[in-house]
């Protein structure tokens, strides 16, 4: 198979592609490398490639609509996995255009070409966050999500929509995944485990928002992979699948684990609740063990050691 994957990058993108590698699989990475974060932090993680020869990497943009036409003309791909986007749910809310044009239009242009060149098989990221203010625990992908707190939300839900049309004009088979918290090493360093632990070892105030009583679904990047690949290999026809570790912890809780595993404690500064954030995330995954076999394997204690031996080796700290 070969695979065009988008953000291959990036923290999940880049050990989603160590995967497709052992699946003896031809990928070929677009990314733009953008400064949502440092850019040399993307470039690190794809360094492991560079030499692979059934790995292309392309430093460019979805939106970039003559590149991907030379993309599509020069390899015939035999499924898309699309998981470059703009992230973020706070971050949204300042630039709410940008996140619809890289969102919205450029999972519209990759859909495009998948119609135009019989890509008939596509596995695109969604998001937790399209569940908004649920109160229904936990979240079923049967549940109402027309009612999204943040423009991140919105523009996933909506990519949700327009992939959805596609599947029914054009018979493409389409898988979206709605992502709970993922966390493992590489993880984005604006992420909350990630940045709490640097905190935390620097002697620098965290930031909580609200009492620490939220609570989120955290999923280690192994499962996550491992529900992607099945995504990928089960994909037929318009299906939605929670992907999640479908157990939850509250931050302050989080924290206290961060603390232990680190052998530090946190300075916390509390901060107001911010707009766009959810007191709750959880995962109903019945409907992803039963159809694709996602069975999670890593609690978030397990998950968080293997972080901080990440973290610590990565940032040189005993």
């Amino acid at each position: 198979m070969k695979i065009l994957l988008t953000g291959g990058a990036g923290f999940i993108g880049s050990h989603f592609c160590e995967r497709l590698l052992n699946e003896n699989c031809e990928v070929v990475i677009i990314d733009n490398f953008n400064d949502y974060y440092d850019p040399t932090i993307k470039r690190e993680n794809i360094k492991i490639f560079e030499e692979n020869d059934r790995v292309t990497i392309v430093d460019g943009d979805i939106l970039d609509t003559a590149l991907l036409d030379d993309l599509f003309a020069e390899h015939t791909f035999t499924a898309i996995v699309h998981l470059a986007a703009r992230a973020g749910v706070r971050p949204s809310l300042l630039q709410p255009l940008l996140y619809e044009r890289v969102n919205v239009i450029g999972t519209l242009e990759l859909l495009e070409r998948a119609r135009k060149h019989g890509v008939n098989k596509l596995v695109i990221a969604s998001s937790s966050s399209v569940y908004g203010n649920n109160e229904k625990i936990p979240f079923s992908e049967s549940d109402n999500v027309d009612f999204p707190i943040s423009p991140y939300a919105a523009t996933k839900k909506s990519c949700e929509l327009v992939a959805h049309t596609y599947c029914h004009l054009y018979q493409l088979n389409i898988t979206m995944l709605r992502f709970f918290t993922v966390y493992g090493p590489r993880q984005r360093p604006d992420m909350a485990i990630h940045k709490f632990a640097k905190l935390i070892a620097q002697d620098e105030k965290i930031p909580v928002y609200g009492d620490g009583k939220s609570r989120r679904d955290y999923t280690f990047i192994s499962d996550i992979v491992d529900g992607i690949y099945r995504s990928l290999v089960h994909c037929s026809g318009y299906n939605i699948y929670n992907l999640g570790e479908s157990r939850t912890i509250a931050l302050s809780e989080l924290i206290a684990v961060l603390e232990d595993k680190i052998g530090k404690k946190a300075r916390i500064e509390r901060l107001p609740m911010q707009p766009g954030d959810v007191p709750v995330t959880f995962a109903d995954i019945s409907k992803a063990r039963s159809e694709l076999g996602y069975d999670p394997q890593v609690d978030i204690v397990t998950g968080v050691t293997k972080f901080i031996d990440w973290f610590k080796d990565h940032h040189r700290i005993k």
